[in-house]
């Protein structure tokens, strides 16, 4: 078999790209809570390469170990780890917002990539050997209005990124952080709760990055030699200029 890379959020968008994109060179362990797309992704890669589909919600401690303990044997060497899973719920000012947003914002994007990394990194470290790969956001460098909860879980995933590192670093594994800027996904179809007229405006007058192009940085920094690490990333499309700053062609 070839080496393994375990991907979350692999059911749509950046995680669906990245699975696409690592079947070629990996065997693939593709992680998502929505069934059906999950079984249709694992139909179409296995054309390409072994996968092994694991249905659990990132943000339950507990269903995390227990999938992940339930891998068979032949399938816990993982080498590389993508924590994608993640979303953003609502955007209102600190005074307005909603508390169930905020709790399955801080759930998913910050408690579930802790959980999954606890859970694979000590594989890594006892092989001495492994390149965690985190998908951030420039929430997580830049905070924006009415963004205030969804930023704050994506400061505490650059954080967590950082304590990794250096924690990790002894035990010869890579971590990386790979913030994009506007890519266009389900994300803000999400975030404002199926409005499409909304999610659309988020790139309106602008060409978006797109799923494919964060793929296309993770597959970069995989094959970088063994002594090169690209610890941080920061990646916009080219009409945008800052979190809040954005050259739309209206």
């Amino acid at each position: 078999m070839k080496k393994i890379a375990f991907i979350t959020g692999a059911t749509s968008g950046i995680g669906e790209a990245i699975a696409k994109m690592l079947a070629s060179d990996y065997a693939l362990i593709i992680c998502g809570r929505r069934v059906e797309r999950l079984e249709k992704l694992a139909d179409a890669l296995r054309a390409k390469t072994d996968v092994y589909a694991l249905t659990f919600d990132v943000s339950d401690s507990k269903t995390v170990n227990t999938a992940i303990d339930s891998l068979p044997s032949q399938w816990q060497d993982i080498q590389i780890l993508v924590n994608n899973a993640g979303n953003a719920h609502g955007r209102a000012p600190i005074h307005e917002g909603d508390l169930a947003d905020w709790d399955a914002m801080i759930d998913s994007n910050l408690k579930g990539l802790l959980y999954v990394t606890r859970a694979i990194t000590p594989g890594m470290v006892k092989k001495k050997s492994g390149d965690i790969i985190n998908i951030g956001s420039i929430a997580g460098k830049e905070v924006y209005p009415d963004g205030n909860v969804y930023c704050a879980s994506k400061f505490g995933v650059d954080a967590a990124i950082k304590g990794m590192r250096i924690d990790l670093n002894p035990y010869g594994i890579r971590v990386v952080g790979i913030h994009p800027g506007l890519v266009e996904t389900e994300f803000s179809v999400v975030r404002f709760k199926g409005d499409k007229d909304k999610s659309e405006s988020v790139y309106k007058g602008i060409t978006p990055l797109y799923a494919n192009d964060i793929a296309e940085t993770v597959k970069f920094v995989v094959d970088r030699p063994p002594h090169v690490t690209i610890a941080d990333i920061t990646i916009f499309p080219t009409a945008q200029a800052s979190s809040t700053i954005v050259n739309r062609q209206l």
